[in-house]
């Protein structure tokens, strides 16, 4: 489970050291059972650090922001979408709430004026990996990183995006992340409530799940296109900028100097 290039965070160096201590017991002693325990059972700490989003043992991920006021930050995963993206806009504009749109490169690459639109309203592109590989990304090579962050970047900066944010896909992450993510001047981004619209069946659960976990300086995630029900993707956000409204929450955007840690 280490990978060679990793940053040596603290999780890491425990499996590491347990491995060498395995080893030890496995040529030392009589206990085989011992010894496999030592060098397998790691592991599953470094795999929570890699795929609970908000855990924090192989990089940094900010969860929430800082604010006195009644202000929350929306995040939008996983477009453009051509019929999605132009009316999440149109409803945005009738709440005047900001938003951060977390694209993928090659849907982007599909659809700049989609990527232009955005912007040109007054919300903010974030980075969401070039292809959205949720199942391998964990696990992806060197090579394979730099490709997924760097092809994608050049996309959006086509596009006229400045990027400042990104989130790995389904929150997953990877040992040699951060380590990219500072290099390209990134800053990982999670969520403090995940809708669950993806999941939902009814635009009124993801309401019903969203609002009353609101709190001055939560980011809140919801997704656009093909992932969420048609009868969701849409709705889904109004009600949840209704409820906003109804509590004079401001959605905006925030800056880096305001990001938390869980």
């Amino acid at each position: 489970m280490v990978v060679l290039g990793a940053k040596l965070y603290p999780v890491v160096l425990i499996n590491l050291i347990s491995k060498v201590a395995a080893v030890a017991v496995w040529l030392l002693t009589d206990r085989p059972g011992v010894a496999v325990a030592l060098f397998i059972g790691p592991d599953a700490l470094v795999l929570y650090h890699l795929f609970v989003p908000s855990a924090q043992g192989v990089g940094r991920v900010a969860t929430h922001f800082a604010t006195p006021r009644q202000e929350v930050w929306l995040t939008i995963d996983d477009g453009p979408d051509p019929d999605d993206t132009p009316r999440l806009l149109d409803l945005l504009d009738q709440h005047a709430a900001r938003a951060t749109f977390f694209v993928i490169g090659k849907r982007a690459a599909r659809h700049p004026a989609l990527v232009s639109e955005i912007l040109r309203r007054g919300h903010e592109i974030g980075h969401h990996t070039h292809t959205h590989p949720a199942g391998s990304f964990w696990c992806a090579t060197p090579r394979r990183l730099r490709a997924e962050l760097d092809r994608a970047t050049a996309t959006l900066a086509a596009a006229g995006a400045s990027l400042r944010w990104f989130r790995a896909p389904a929150g997953i992450k990877h040992l040699g992340l951060e380590t990219a993510l500072q290099a390209r001047g990134l800053t990982y981004v999670g969520w403090t409530i995940r809708s669950g619209d993806c999941l939902a069946r009814r635009p009124e659960d993801v309401a019903a799940h969203v609002i009353p976990r609101l709190t001055p300086g939560a980011i809140i995630l919801m997704h656009e296109g093909n992932s969420v029900r048609p009868a969701v993707r849409i709705r889904a956000l109004a009600l949840v900028l209704e409820a906003c409204t109804a509590q004079n929450y401001r959605l905006v955007l925030p800056e880096r100097t305001q990001l938390r840690c869980a």
